[in-house]
């Protein structure tokens, strides 16, 4: 017989669950597991809301699992801790993000790459290691094994720390992988939603030179003036196009709907990067030419 989601686990918990592709989130009674020698139980204080919990709710990607509890940018403090935890303790601050389990033991798991693990378990609406789904930080309590528990430094404010489990690194991680994190070069930033404004706070504190990218005309203050963008580029402007043309080393595009790519591929340089860090819920069209002509790189970079 199926047990109801607050008689799985012995401790009660609460909080908010879709309950089907309308994406309505409403009150949600579950309980989360005893915690194991090797977790971490802690308090959620806040959950960033990221755009994959928006995908999430309405099953757009059509793997979500109801009833649904979202949230992967949890933070909060520390209430208890397993026998055999060794970096954390009572009090601490600390969060979790896009993922709470892998297989520990596979090439990718070995080389600290457990977002790749082919075993690798979402914080919410997948099945855990003892058969349970998993759910997310738009809860009032969370518990994970050590290993996917991050600390919070005390000098950054929690509120401000949890987009950085999934916007954060999502940006951070190919900005340096790619190398585009040298002084001097030209970003272009795609988008100026979750992802993009820590983008171009990334890129401009590694050095970089960043143009927002946006179709927004009404973004570029706050990409100038409140998040220090150099320059603003609207992508349905043709002048402003054209007078971008192979100005650019790389281009973070975090747009998560269908856009096109061709104009992006014009703005960069030859060997130039672009990198996709978006999840459109539909495929985007792919020229293939230009790639060629231009020898640009085209990556797909998930960092969960």
């Amino acid at each position: 017989m199926t047990r109801l989601p607050e008689e799985e686990h012995p401790n009660k918990a609460f909080g908010w669950a879709a309950r089907d592709i309308s994406g309505v989130l409403s009150p949600f009674k579950f309980s989360r597991r005893a915690t194991g020698e090797k977790d971490v139980a802690f308090k959620v204080l806040y959950c960033g809301i990221c755009h994959s919990d928006l995908h999430m709710v309405k099953n757009e990607w059509g793997t979500s699992i109801y009833p649904l509890v979202p949230g992967h940018e949890v933070v909060g403090e520390v209430t208890e801790v397993g026998s055999k935890v060794k970096e954390y303790k009572v009090g601490d601050r600390v969060g979790v993000g896009c993922m709470v389990g892998s297989c520990r033991s596979c090439n990718e798991c070995t080389n600290n790459l457990e977002n790749h693990c082919p075993g690798m378990i979402l914080t919410y609406g997948a099945k855990y290691h003892d058969g349970s789904i998993t759910y997310g930080g738009y809860s009032d309590t969370m518990v994970a094994d050590e290993h996917f528990i991050v600390r919070i430094p005390d000098n950054l404010p929690l509120d401000a720390a949890a987009p950085l489990l999934c916007a954060g690194i999502t940006v951070y991680s190919p900005l340096r992988y790619y190398g585009l994190d040298k002084p001097g070069l030209h970003v272009g930033v795609v988008g100026l939603g979750g992802l993009g404004h820590m983008a171009v706070k990334f890129a401009k504190a590694m050095g970089a030179k960043v143009t927002v990218i946006s179709t927004s005309p009404n973004k570029k203050k706050e990409a100038m003036e409140n998040l220090g963008a150099d320059s603003f580029l609207i992508s349905r402007d043709q002048d402003q196009l054209q007078a971008g043309i192979s100005t650019m080393d790389g281009i973070i595009d975090t747009v998560s709907a269908q856009h096109p790519l061709l104009p992006l591929i014009g703005l960069l340089k030859t060997h130039g990067k672009l990198v996709l860090v978006g999840a459109p819920e539909k495929p985007l069209d792919l020229p293939v030419f230009p790639l060629l002509q231009g020898i640009v790189k085209l990556f797909h970079k998930s960092e969960m």
